[in-house]
């Protein structure tokens, strides 16, 4: 057996879900979540594996790999979603500054006698 098959036994790629990305293999867990919180966040990948028990420490480990061998590819996924969320948050005010704004407005407009 292969590192490439032994690889792609744990992660697919499959149109239609999660975007089509690479994921861990009958899970919604994308190799660029993995990525992220091993990466950025500083996980151990048996953090990951506790924080996740459906997969597996192998599961992780693969979509380390898949990553390191694919990793200009998963950086450009993890900055487009970056980018997407940042677009979304500055279209989509915040349903709490919203309140406090209309409540402030409100308490301005009372008048005292």
């Amino acid at each position: 057996m292969t590192i490439q098959s032994v690889i792609a036994e744990h992660i697919e790629i499959t149109p239609g879900i999660c975007g089509g990305k690479p994921r861990i293999a009958g899970h919604r867990i994308k190799v660029q979540d993995i990525a992220i919180w091993h990466e950025r966040m500083g996980m151990r990948p048996d953090e990951i594996v506790s924080h996740y028990p459906s997969i597996t420490l192998a599961d992780v480990y693969a979509a380390l790999a898949y990553y390191h061998d694919h990793i200009e590819e998963i950086r450009q996924q993890i900055e487009e979603g970056e980018a997407f969320a940042e677009e979304l948050k500055a279209k989509t005010p915040s349903l709490l500054q919203q309140k406090l704004k209309n409540r402030n407005a409100t308490n301005h407009s009372i008048s005292f006698r």
